[in-house]
């Protein structure tokens, strides 16, 4: 039940949302009230994996062993704890930011937010690749109303760019790869150590490895990333959705439990099938930082930052080491809490003083100082700067590399943490130590309080990750059998 509860609750939240429409109050209460059930739900699922049990649903049996199916692991239990808590942040900080900027057709956000969160419930909790396939779609039909959002011209082409990136390369190649898979090894369940050892050659191997990896658009490596910085046209809250609580995320998480549960480390290790995807996510690390620290455009920035992120999880699970696994694992929830502090930031920045350049943020600091403190809590996290969390998760990736004798994955990653200095710290000085442009006349202070508590609340979690790692780091390192 409590499985079916995962899938029922936002889903049934969706459909009250829409009826309560037009009570603006109820409506975000009821959204408010299913996001905290959710996470209640998902939590007592975390509890009972620590405990041992084993939860299964199966739905529907299309044919024989092959099924709409849902079971607990722990990478599913770390995403769903993520996305969960997330979403409850978020609804505060949507209620803010919506009413502040008078946002038309809230109610259809709140309703494709909810029905989003069900899709990704769905990803999180998925027993086979044939469920997962499924709530991918639906989790990119459901986002879609939020990135035309506006409904200008640039939203409906940012829009189109979205559906055709996200749709071609999942039914293109991804698709291509699970029916392959299927003939193959006969099964798509989700197996520890993996289905395909033994079962076909090593030049196949290597290509079904492809068709995954670049099927799963969503995790954004490149060539496969332009629809991200498209999509940055939706308003903030939707932002913070596609890049720290959903989408994104749903991406790399895919990418690690192909790697994990279909393929598994030992056989992609003696093909050396996975060999390639370290030196491709090496060059979308760099490449994406040196994009973004070009932009002048806040959002922008940020945008191409999470490309660079997102290639940080795919990195770390193309070492294939026990160390780089579990930084996989934990650089998913350090790169939730930070760069979703710093999408709130920007949104923050721009309802109390329309700046969307970070040219324009000279002197900000001084009359939004919560605002930009969070932002630079976050910034460090990026960049992996101890106290916070990301410190933890690129500590372990990069002994992962260390511990595999992968030079270039070191050297990127050293590369890679100055140039997310060099984009981040500017920021930072500019807003604290620069006097506002001559002539500005200033007369703004921080945006509305929810939008400040939510920012506020996520770049502490960040500080706090790294102090308590506990519940993180335990269902990360579960992942891997041995640690040394």
């Amino acid at each position: 039940m409590l499985i079916e509860s995962a899938l029922l609750v936002p889903t049934v939240g969706a459909l009250l949302i829409g009826l309560a429409g037009r009570y603006p109050n109820l409506r975000e209460a009821i959204t408010l009230l299913t996001a905290l059930t959710l996470f209640v739900i998902v939590s007592k699922l975390y509890l009972a994996l620590d405990a041992g049990i084993v939860i299964e649903l199966e739905l529907i049996e299309m044919i024989p062993g092959l099924s709409l199916s849902f079971a607990i692991e722990p990478l599913g239990i770390l995403f769903g704890l993520v996305a969960s808590f997330l979403w409850i942040v978020t609804s505060i900080y949507s209620v803010g930011y919506m009413r502040s900027h008078k946002e038309q057709h809230q109610t259809r956000f709140y309703v494709c937010f909810a029905l989003a969160l069900a899709s990704t419930m769905g990803i999180t909790f998925s027993a086979n690749m044939f469920t997962l396939f499924i709530f991918y779609e639906l989790l990119t039909l459901t986002t879609y109303p939020l990135v035309t959002h506006s409904g200008t011209d640039e939203a409906k082409r940012s829009g189109r760019l979205y559906l055709g990136y996200l749709l071609g390369t999942s039914i293109g190649l991804q698709l291509l790869a699970i029916i392959w898979t299927w003939t193959i090894a006969g099964t798509l369940d989700f197996t520890e150590g993996g289905i395909l050892a033994g079962k076909t050659s090593d030049v196949v191997i290597t290509v079904l490895f492809v068709l995954y990896v670049f099927g799963i658009g969503k995790a954004a490596l490149m060539p496969f990333h332009r629809w991200l910085p498209a999509a940055m046209v939706a308003p903030i809250p939707v932002s913070a959705l596609l890049h720290a609580v959903a989408v994104v995320k749903a991406g790399v998480f895919t990418v690690l439990k192909v790697t994990l549960y279909l393929f598994g480390i030992d056989l992609l290790a003696i093909t050396g099938a996975s060999e390639w995807l370290m030196y491709m996510a090496a060059a979308t690390i760099l490449i994406a930082s040196i994009i973004a620290l070009g932009k002048d455009n806040l959002k922008a920035r940020l945008a191409y930052s999470t490309i660079s992120q997102l290639a940080y999880v795919i990195m770390a699970t193309a070492i294939l080491a026990p160390m780089s696994i579990v930084g996989a694992g934990l650089h998913i929830v350090a790169h939730a809490f930070g760069k979703i502090t710093l999408f709130f930031a920007a949104g923050a920045i721009y309802t109390a003083t329309k700046k969307t350049k970070v040219s324009q943020l000279d002197g900000i600091g001084r009359r939004m100082p919560w605002t930009m403190a969070a932002f630079a809590i976050a910034s460090l996290s990026m960049i992996g700067i101890p106290p916070t969390v990301g410190f933890i998760s690129k500590w372990y990736i990069l002994s992962g590399a260390l511990q595999t004798e992968q030079w270039i994955a070191v050297i990127v990653i050293i590369i890679s943490t100055l140039l997310n200095a060099a984009y981040f710290l500017p920021i930072i000085y500019a807003a604290f130590f620069r006097q506002p442009a001559y002539g500005e006349s200033g007369h703004y202070a921080e945006a509305p309080l929810p939008i400040v508590i939510t920012l506020c609340l996520t770049a502490l979690a960040t500080l706090v990750l790294f102090l308590l790692p506990g519940i993180p780091l335990q269902l990360s390192q579960s992942l891997v059998q041995e640690l040394p």
